[in-house]
C-alpha cells in the first residue's frame, strides 16, 4: 500500500442509528495520536440520544426477523459482512491507523483480517448451537432452549478499536441479539464504518447501532438503560467496577468484563531458545507501545539466565523505530495521548526514586514534534510494593525480578489483584504443566506470549481482571439465555 497522507483520510462525526448517520452537536475534539493534531469533532450522545438508539435497537429486534430467521441465513449475512470488511481494507485500515495507535502494517496485516475472520468464526455458531434434551422420566420431556437476550450494550476500548469492537458485537449478533455499541471517544470512527458495512451485507437496520460519546455521560446512560439486557465491556478495572455497580443499581443484568492486567512472564534457564524468548518478551511489552491488556509487563527470570536474557531484550528494544502510525517502517507507535505518556513517565520516575534500577529506557521520545511516545524501559531491583510492579501502567515498561527455585517463581508471579494472563518459558513439560495449574490467570501461554488466530480459545481474566470470556464458545453462549421446559405427556 502506498504511503498514507493523514490529512486525506476522511471520517464521519455522527451516530449510526437505524441504518442511517444521525448528526449531533460536536462537543469533543478528536486528535491523532501520532502527531497530536485535531482532525475531527465528536458528538456526545445525551441520555435522550442513547434512549433513541436503544429503543431503535429494540424495535429492530422485535419487528425484524433477525432473531427469528433460520440460523443459517443469519450466518450468511455475517459472512457477507466479513467479506465486505476485507474488501474495505483500503478504507478501514487507514481510518484505524490515523486515528489510533495501530501502525499501518499491523492494521492491514492483522486488525482488518482478524476482525473479518472473527466474525466468520462466530457466524458458524449460529446454526451449530442450540438447546439440550434433558434426562427426565420416560413420560416427560425436559428441554433447555437457547434464546437471545434482546439488546446488548457494548463498550469497546481504544487500543484495538476494530478488533475489540468485533469481539463484542460478533457473538452477540450471531446469537440473534441487537447491539448498541459505544466505541472509545479517542478512537470512534472505524466502528461507524463497520455498522455501515453490516447494513450493506443485509443486516436489518437498527440491529447494530453505534453511539458516540464519553464514558461519564454516554457510557453511563447506556449501561443504566432499563432495556439493555446485557453489558459487555473491555477497559480498566476501575471502570469495570463502576459498570458492574451501575448494572446492579438499575436492574440486575449480566456483564462480561475484560479488565486490567499485570501479567508475569516466568523464564527458566532451560527455555528452549533464550534468544528467541528475549525477542518474545520484548514484543510482548513493546507491541502497540505496551498498550495491551495482556502485556507481559512483569519479567520473572531464573537468576542464571537473567544477564543473557536482559541483554537480548535490550537489543530487541534498540531495533524498534518510533514513528507515525501511517509510516510503513514504524514499529514503536505513539502512546494514545501525551498526558498518558507523562503518566507513564511519572510511574517510572517514582519507582526509580523508590530504589529501582533503570536498565534501559525511562524517557519520553519526541517524534516530529509530537511528545506522545515512550522509550521501552526495564526496571530492575524492584519488589511487589513498588508502583511499577503493583499497578497496570499500560505502556512499554517491563519490571525485572529474579528467582532461584520454582516456589519462589510462583510466589513472584502471583499478583494480589490481577490475573489476566501469564507466560511460562521452559523446556520441562512437567514444570510447564505444574505452572499452568498453579498460576491464577485466565490465559497461560507456554513458550510463546500473545494470542494466535485460534478464535476458539477464549480470553478473559481471574480476580479483578474480569468476569466472563471473549472469543471461543463461551463468548457465544454468554449472549444467550437458557429457558427450561418440562412437558408431561402421560396418558
Amino acid at each position: 500500500m502506498e504511503r498514507i497522507h493523514p490529512d486525506a483520510v476522511s471520517v464521519r462525526s455522527a451516530h449510526y442509528i437505524g441504518g442511517a448517520y444521525i448528526d449531533d452537536e460536536l462537543a469533543l475534539e478528536v486528535r491523532r495520536p501520532s502527531d497530536g493534531k485535531p482532525y475531527a469533532g465528536l458528538p456526545v450522545a445525551s441520555p435522550e440520544m442513547v434512549d433513541r438508539a436503544v429503543q431503535d435497537a429494540w424495535s429492530a429486534f422485535r419487528t425484524s426477523d433477525w432473531a427469528r430467521r433460520a440460523p443459517r441465513e443469519r450466518a450468511r449475512v455475517l459472512r457477507r459482512w466479513a467479506d465486505l470488511i476485507e474488501l474495505d481494507a483500503a478504507v478501514l485500515a487507514p481510518m484505524e491507523t490515523v486515528g489510533s495507535t495501530r501502525p499501518i502494517r499491523d492494521a492491514l496485516g492483522w486488525d482488518v483480517p482478524f476482525t473479518a475472520e472473527g466474525i466468520r468464526f462466530f457466524a458458524e455458531f449460529a446454526d451449530k448451537h442450540g438447546g439440550d434434551v434433558a434426562a427426565t422420566r420416560s413420560d416427560t420431556l425436559g428441554m433447555t432452549i437457547a434464546e437471545p437476550y434482546g439488546v446488548i450494550g457494548a463498550i469497546a476500548p481504544w487500543n484495538f478499536p476494530l478488533v475489540m469492537a468485533s469481539w463484542k458485537i460478533a457473538p452477540a449478533l450471531a446469537a440473534g441479539n441487537a447491539v448498541v455499541l459505544k466505541p472509545s471517544e479517542l478512537t470512534p470512527f472505524s466502528a461507524l464504518r463497520l455498522a455501515e458495512l453490516a447494513v450493506q451485507a443485509g443486516m436489518p437496520p437498527g440491529i447494530f447501532n453505534v453511539i458516540q460519546g464519553d464514558g461519564a455521560v454516554t457510557g453511563d446512560a447506556l449501561v443504566r438503560h432499563p432495556k439493555i439486557s446485557k453489558v459487555t465491556f473491555t477497559g480498566s478495572t476501575r471502570t469495570g467496577s463502576a459498570i458492574m455497580a451501575a448494572c446492579a443499581q438499575t436492574g440486575i443484568k449480566p456483564v462480561t468484563l475484560e479488565l486490567g492486567g499485570k501479567s508475569p512472564q516466568v523464564v527458566f534457564a532451560d527455555a528452549p531458545d533464550l534468544d528467541r524468548t528475549a525477542r518474545t518478551i520484548a514484543g510482548a511489552i513493546s507491541g502497540n507501545a505496551g498498550q495491551v491488556c495482556v502485556a507481559g509487563s512483569r519479567l520473572i527470570v531464573q537468576r542464571s539466565a537473567a544477564d543473557r536474557l536482559v541483554s537480548g531484550i535490550v537489543a530487541a528494544f534498540g531495533a524498534l523505530k518510533a514513528g507515525h502510525t501511517w509510516e510503513d517502517d514504524t514499529t514503536l507507535p505513539p502512546i494514545i495521548r501525551p498526558s498518558d505518556a507523562l503518566r507513564i513517565d511519572g510511574v517510572v520516575q517514582r519507582t526509580v526514586a523508590a530504589g529501582a534500577s533503570l536498565l534501559c529506557g525511562g524517557r519520553l521520545l519526541a517524534v516530529a514534534g509530537a511528545g506522545g511516545y515512550y522509550q521501552p524501559t526495564i526496571l530492575a531491583d524492584v519488589h511487589a510494593g513498588m508502583e511499577a510492579v503493583r499497578d497496570e501502567i499500560f505502556g512499554p515498561v517491563l519490571t525485572l525480578q529474579v528467582f532461584d527455585d520454582d516456589d519462589e517463581a510462583l510466589a513472584l508471579a502471583d499478583h494480589p489483584a490481577y490475573g489476566l494472563a501469564a507466560g511460562v518459558h521452559t523446556a520441562d513439560i512437567g514444570r510447564a504443566l505444574r505452572f499452568v495449574r498453579k498460576l491464577e490467570a485466565g490465559t497461560v501461554w507456554v513458550n510463546r506470549y500473545g494470542r494466535s488466530a485460534d478464535y476458539v480459545i477464549p480470553t478473559g481474566g481471574f480476580k479483578r481482571s474480569g468476569v466472563g470470556k471473549d472469543l471461543g464458545r463461551q463468548a457465544y453462549e454468554a449472549n444467550l439465555r437458557f429457558k427450561s421446559v418440562l412437558i408431561d405427556f402421560a396418558e
